[in-house]
């Protein structure tokens, strides 16, 4: 690994160095979040449920069966040993009240495919999410055309769409849920809103890219309004649509959680309240670790669907990337 290169400006670097500096730096982060969890973390003490008091006197019993006892008089068992704390039946625990130790996170992952059913909830997440996007695409591509396209229609619709891009979306919630309830036709109806008001948008400002160059040779040869639109417009706006649609997928999936927490419906939004309402945020940390993962590989699909179908844009100096 050449080190000058490393540090040139908008240099670049070949799969093996970028493969070695992932790895590298997951590693540093993952050490930052250990220290950090630890920095933060906290001893309390607390009943020691594996100790048999049937024995114990009855002082030994009064911190152990009084927890305002136990709260009362913390300053003073915080200093006495191991030994003498299992005497009352309590022991010391480190809790993680801010940030989770990582290995409390790994150990929450078989507990929640035990007790959550993590993996049919995610899949019921991909679900809503692929429904979602799908109604988004097949609403806004026709309308954002309309408006790209037809002066009357830019000029009666363009600046009203627009606006709505500055919707709350978390305040809708409420309309969505009295126009269809509680169940799923409401959660892909609310994420494909979310995504349609940025997509028509973005639609539109794609076909006013198109250079006056396609569509001056294109004139030159006699076609159509509508062989203008097959040959110019859909090539480049779909061959561009597609990375919008990549950058919107990890914004759905904040949709998706704040849908899914509405009910128990099942999903990922569920578990992260129900984590949420048991304090147990190593598991809300596990659930983010999911999606994280999830969106990575959305992300590649996307790559290599793009790669598949406009393979031009990967072509550069008669070399793929």
């Amino acid at each position: 690994m050449d080190i000058k290169k490393l540090f040139e400006l908008r240099g670049t670097l070949d799969r093996k160095d970028k493969v070695i500096l992932t790895i590298i730096g997951a590693l540093i982060l993952i050490g930052l979040w250990f220290l950090f969890a630890e920095f933060l973390s906290k001893s309390v003490i607390t009943q020691d449920e594996s100790i048999d008091i049937s024995t114990f006197s009855e002082k030994e019993k009064m911190y152990y069966e009084s927890d305002s006892l136990l709260v009362a008089n913390y300053d003073t068992l915080e200093k006495l040993s191991v030994a003498e704390l299992q005497s009352y039946g309590l022991k010391k625990n480190k809790v993680y009240p801010l940030l989770p130790s990582p290995i409390k996170v790994i150990k929450a992952f078989p507990e929640l495919n035990r007790n959550d059913d993590v993996i049919g909830n995610t899949f019921y997440s991909i679900k809503l999410n692929f429904l979602g996007y799908l109604l988004a695409i097949l609403v806004s591509i026709p309308i954002g055309f309309l408006l790209g396209l037809v002066p009357l229609f830019r000029g009666l619709f363009s600046q009203i769409i627009n606006s709505y891009r500055f919707i709350p979306l978390t305040a809708v919630t409420g309309i969505f849920i009295m126009w269809l309830g509680l169940g799923s036709q409401m959660k892909v109806s609310f994420l494909a809103f979310g995504i349609i008001v940025y997509l028509i948008p973005v639609v539109v400002h794609r076909i006013d890219e198109v250079q006056n160059v396609y569509l001056n040779t294109v004139f030159t040869l006699g076609a159509s309004s509508w062989q203008t639109i097959r040959t110019v417009y859909m090539p480049y706006v779909f061959s561009k649509i597609i990375d919008d649609i990549r950058v919107l997928t990890a914004i759905s999936w904040t949709y998706i959680t704040i849908v899914e927490m509405l009910n128990k419906g099942g999903g990922i939004g569920e578990l992260i309240w129900t984590a949420k309402r048991q304090s147990r945020i190593d598991k809300a940390f596990a659930i983010l670790i999911i999606i994280v993962v999830i969106g990575i590989l959305q992300d590649r699909l996307f790559v290599m669907i793009d790669r598949m179908l406009f393979p031009h844009k990967h072509v550069q100096k008669g070399k793929k990337h």
